[in-house]
């Protein structure tokens, strides 16, 4: 690695909810620098979470990055001319992100509804064990599993 690393920033919790975890998936889900229009979806997709579940909408959220959030991921390494795909943990901003980057994927391929349902819909599945974004790290999990016999090659 060159250079010093990066300093990480100090992210402020998000408006309505004060909450660092929703700020930081508020900014994963805006786009060309519009805030306004990423809090109008998040914040939509917690009231409708709220009304289908009479529930916390946080409480919800936290569920769901919690079995979206893979623990293991796979990354392509080349040893003597071959690549092997060696399992690494996942460390814990990493594993948030990722989380975060799948339910969103996730969300927008669905088509149909607005972003906003969408949103709220996938957090619901995932929240529950379901959904596109659950499906996802189980195969990643999977594909960690049938190559643990190259984990020596991890530093």
């Amino acid at each position: 690695m060159r250079g010093k690393q990066a300093q990480k920033k100090e992210i402020k919790g998000d408006l309505k909810y004060n909450d660092e975890s929703i700020a930081k998936f508020i900014n994963y889900i805006m786009s060309h620098g519009k805030k306004t229009v990423a809090q109008d979806i998040v914040y939509s997709a917690f009231e409708i979470i709220k009304e289908k579940t009479k529930q916390d909408p946080r409480h919800i959220f936290n569920k769901a990055m919690k079995k979206v959030s893979p623990l293991v991921e796979v990354r392509g390494r080349r040893v003597g001319g071959a690549n092997y795909q060696v399992p690494f943990q996942v460390k814990g901003d990493r594993r948030f992100y990722i989380g975060c980057k799948w339910l969103i994927e996730s969300t927008k391929s669905k088509k149909g509804k607005s972003m906003a349902e969408r949103l709220a819909n996938e957090i619901l599945e995932a929240s529950e064990g379901e959904g596109m974004a659950v499906r996802k790290r189980e195969n990643v999990h999977k594909m960690a599993e049938s190559n643990k016999a190259f984990a020596h090659f991890a530093r």
